[in-house]
């Protein structure tokens, strides 16, 4: 199966995680605590069951990684060429505070690239798809449109920023910056608004994961921005027996020298 070919099946499972995740959002949900203390809900484990037994279906020979599963032995995984990465609910914080900011992630790791990615907005409708030789597009109200990146910067830069996580490094980077705009946002929705060009740049200067930045790489990537890492190399997955993320800086527009402002930061 070619990339092509995957992008419907998937993008239809992504939706069908997202209903499943709406369910439970309309009612008293429960909230337990994972063993790192972040937030685990029902909705977390209904996304999962439902993205994993599709997967399986779809492409029974390609690998699975998923938050709400056990991380699988690096020695193992390190001889995956291609496998599905996958964060069933992406923002449990922005979920259990009602602000709609969540998001579905489901992604194609090939050769420790992520050669394509949908993000789903349930509460939204709107899912975002990158896909390598075809570009992303956002489909909302039955109706799909090519995005990509902004072609130059607005005078008051526009930052996307992480609405649950901020620390002392971005306040530098922002002093650094000038004249800008800054808009808190939840879960990967921040790279997506770049991919749109609703945003120029966002720099996560604090802890991620794998699996929160593969699907939403993929789509600013093939609207023609960059993931970077502090030292400009492409951030990369399945290279280390952690699947902890270095710092790094989602980029659409080039006009300025973003790693610049962010170097010492770190």
């Amino acid at each position: 199966m070619n990339l092509d070919e995957l992008v419907e099946p998937i993008t239809a499972l992504a939706v069908e995680a997202g209903n499943a995740i709406l369910t439970v959002y309309a009612t008293d949900f429960d909230v337990e605590s994972k063993s790192d203390e972040s937030p685990l809900t029902q909705a977390d484990l209904a996304s999962h069951n439902t993205i994993v037994a599709g997967l399986q279906a779809l492409t029974p020979d390609i690998p699975i990684i998923s938050e709400e599963d056990g991380l699988p032995e690096f020695p193992v995984r390190s001889q995956w060429d291609r496998y599905w990465l996958i964060d069933p609910l992406d923002g449990t914080k922005e979920f259990v505070n009602r602000n709609g900011e969540f998001t579905v992630n489901i992604a194609l790791i090939d050769k420790n690239r992520p050669v394509f990615g949908v993000v789903h907005v349930p509460v939204q409708e709107k899912t975002y798809i990158g896909c390598e030789g075809r570009g992303s597009e956002l489909r909302e109200n039955g109706s799909a449109r090519p995005i990509s990146v902004g072609e130059s910067s607005s005078a008051a830069v526009r930052i996307v920023g992480s609405r649950s996580h901020r620390g002392t490094s971005l306040d530098a980077f922002l002093e650094k910056l000038g004249e800008h705009d800054m808009v808190p946002m939840g879960s990967s929705l921040k790279f997506c608004t770049v991919a749109e060009g609703n945003a120029d740049v966002y720099p996560r200067l604090g802890p991620t994961s794998e699996w929160d930045t593969a699907a939403a790489q993929a789509v600013v990537e093939q609207a023609g921005g960059q993931v970077l890492e502090l030292d400009g190399k492409p951030l990369s997955y399945n290279r280390k027996e952690d699947i902890l993320n270095p710092w790094f800086v989602v980029i659409g527009p080039r006009d300025h020298d973003w790693l610049a402002l962010l170097a010492g930061g770190e």
